[in-house]
């Protein structure tokens, strides 16, 4: 048989637990609260950008970096929030969603035997990503409960062959933020080295309790050596539209054009004019804490009364319940139970690490209607 002779590259890997959660939630009808996106609807006036640049005939390929007006209102954010200086033509890609842009971020840096620091809980792009490049991954885990970074631990970690550190924050799935301190350390870690640092921040506007987005763009010594990454799929409710975007210094970003040109090329034309359009009113960006921060409070206080113990979360629209209290089931089980038996859908966040590490932690996603909360909540406070 020919699947003889096929080498896998990605041997261990199998279907995602987003796409088993969310068909299971489907096949039991139950809440989905697993996958990361709203159940309500995006802005009618970005739809109608859409349509109006459909309609008049913006439908080929955009240029290979990005329509230069959706660049150029990157730029300029990128300058007001952070004082971060970026060329529109030189610095910006417009990728298809952050995914391809962390992709391509690894595979135009890592090669074979390069190590790349990644903190764990992750993503689940990443490692994937750094194995196709023939990359090491080498794993530091988060602290539990508050998920902070033992930097001390890092320094144990930086090898030789340490090429890449990835950072995520606001962190998927803790929720967890960069402190000035962290930055602090950061800079002191990286100083004087070959290291580069993938920054994803496609949470960067969903933040909390008046902090603040510490993006490494903000700073000259990291910004020189990082991509950083967003999303416009998370700040405008639209991740079926897959926009995001890699802003990066002119010597990296002409590396990751070559790899993007090959991996996806452009982006939807229509979508990218929109959004250009859409950021004209910075509101639509700067109101999402206070958004978002009423559906997390929303929540927690719906769950007050239940048997989980809620892990604060300072950015994202995760929540982490902790439910050791109740129950002493692996959270791959649990997760399970509670979506047939229960009929609410979670992801358990021992898939986040590669040893499976459970700490009897559940995560829910709260990007939804205050109505869906509650018919959610209610079954959960039954438990």
């Amino acid at each position: 048989m020919l699947s003889q002779h096929l080498n896998s590259k990605l041997p261990e890997l199998g279907t995602t637990i987003f796409t088993i959660m969310s068909q299971m939630a489907k096949d039991h009808n139950a809440i989905n609260l697993a996958q990361g996106f709203p159940d309500f609807k995006c802005s009618q006036q970005l739809v109608d950008h859409v349509g109006k640049y459909l309609n008049t005939g913006f439908n080929q390929y955009a240029p290979m970096p990005g329509v230069l007006p959706l660049r150029q209102k990157i730029a300029e954010k990128s300058n007001r929030l952070y004082n971060a200086d970026y060329d529109a033509d030189t610095d910006i890609t417009i990728t298809c969603g952050a995914t391809e842009a962390c992709y391509v971020a690894i595979t135009t840096l890592i090669s074979k035997g390069d190590e790349v620091l990644v903190f764990e809980p992750a993503f689940d792009c990443y490692t994937p990503a750094i194995q196709l490049s023939g990359g090491v991954p080498v794993y530091v885990h988060l602290k539990y409960p508050d998920y902070k970074i033992d930097w001390d631990e890092v320094k144990k970690k930086i090898s030789a062959k340490t090429r890449l550190i990835i950072i995520n924050s606001p962190h998927n799935p803790t929720g967890a933020v960069l402190e000035e301190e962290d930055i602090n350390a950061l800079k002191a870690i990286v100083a004087n080295t070959g290291i580069f640092i993938l920054s994803d921040e496609v949470y960067e506007h969903i933040i909390f309790d008046q902090k603040k987005h510490l993006s490494l763009s903000a700073y000259p010594e990291l910004k020189e050596r990082s991509i950083v990454v967003s999303s416009f799929g998370k700040t405008f409710h639209t991740t079926g539209w897959r926009v995001g975007y890699a802003a990066a210094p002119e010597y990296l970003s002409k590396e990751f054009r070559k790899v993007h040109q090959y991996t996806t090329f452009s982006v939807p034309t229509p979508m990218q004019l929109a959004i250009a359009d859409f950021m004209e009113e910075e509101q639509h960006y700067l109101s999402l804490p206070d958004f978002y921060q009423e559906k997390r409070d929303l929540f927690l206080s719906l769950l007050s009364k239940s048997s989980f113990t809620m892990i604060p979360t300072s950015g994202t629209y995760f929540q982490l319940l902790d439910y050791s209290a109740f129950s002493k089931e692996n959270d791959v089980e649990l997760a399970y139970r509670l979506t047939k038996e229960v009929g609410v859908a979670c992801i358990p966040v021992s898939v986040f690490y590669h040893d499976k590490a459970d700490y009897k932690v559940l995560r829910f996603c709260f990007a939804k209607e205050s109505q869906t909360l509650k018919n959610a909540a209610e079954k959960l406070c039954k438990i």
